[in-house]
């Protein structure tokens, strides 16, 4: 919102539409929050539904978990479903709407108004969310595991600076190429978009079983690892997280260089 305004207020109406813009996907993770509500027997309401449409409706997830957690205790099944939900669809929302707006006002920042004050905290408070719905999800599927009680803080904290560290040179590289070489970004981002995506294909992930709609996350998976990484299948993952990096480092190297 301060972005929107200040965008507003400095008559800079390509930037504000495009920050605008960003927002539009994530109604993708609250239109899947009412439908979710409503596949567990919860009539959406007005109140409710108005929520969503402001974008809170995870926020009142989130506020069902506390309460949930503050009268059966935080180990009860129907704490870790809710758990799972909201972590899900804030994840879902992180990738959608939070990731396009961190990589437009990085740019900004970078290649139009390098003092820019709002632009600049906007990027930083994008990417702080962004590597927490990562870590919340990843606490999320370590609390999922049998016999596993939840992380310490000592290591939430090294996972937030581990994602943030690694998000954040995956953004500066791409910014710093689109600011060097414009629309050519594109073509970078899209050949590592196939090689991701030709990866995961190889890999036989069984998350989705439709041949159509597993073809389907695949792509959209690849277009998440040209940012991070994220594991989709059970199992040790050493090999796997070996090659994402290899290949990341690759590419980020490659990009600051040129």
């Amino acid at each position: 919102l301060c972005a929107i305004i200040h965008y507003l207020v400095r008559g800079q109406l390509g930037w504000l539409g495009l920050t605008i813009a960003c927002l539009v996907p994530g109604y993708a993770a609250q239109l899947l929050s009412i439908l979710w509500f409503r596949a567990d027997g919860h009539t959406p309401g007005c109140c409710l539904l108005a929520l969503h449409l402001l974008q809170l409706g995870l926020w009142k997830r989130y506020w069902d978990v506390s309460r949930a957690a503050a009268e059966k205790g935080g180990a009860a099944g129907e704490v870790l479903a809710q758990l799972g939900d909201v972590c899900v669809l804030r994840l879902l929302e992180a990738l959608l709407q939070t990731l396009p707006h961190l990589l437009l006002q990085a740019y900004v920042v970078v290649a139009v108004d390098p003092a820019g004050f709002i632009p600049g905290v906007s990027a930083g408070l994008s990417l702080l969310s962004l590597a927490w719905a990562l870590v919340s999800y990843s606490h999320f599927t370590y609390l999922m595991k049998p016999g596993h009680l939840s992380p310490p803080a000592a290591v939430i904290l090294c996972l937030l600076l581990w994602r943030t560290g690694m998000l954040g040179t995956r953004v500066l590289a791409l910014v710093l190429f689109a600011r060097l070489y414009s629309f050519w970004v594109f073509a970078v981002a899209g050949v590592h978009w196939l090689l991701m995506s030709f990866w995961l294909v190889a890999q036989q992930t069984d998350i989705v079983a439709q041949p159509c709609l597993w073809r389907l996350f695949n792509c959209l998976l690849g277009a998440v690892y040209i940012f991070c990484y994220i594991n989709v299948r059970p199992g040790p993952s050493r090999t796997r997280v070996a090659v994402f990096y290899t290949v990341s480092a690759w590419d980020v190297v490659y990009s600051m260089w040129i």
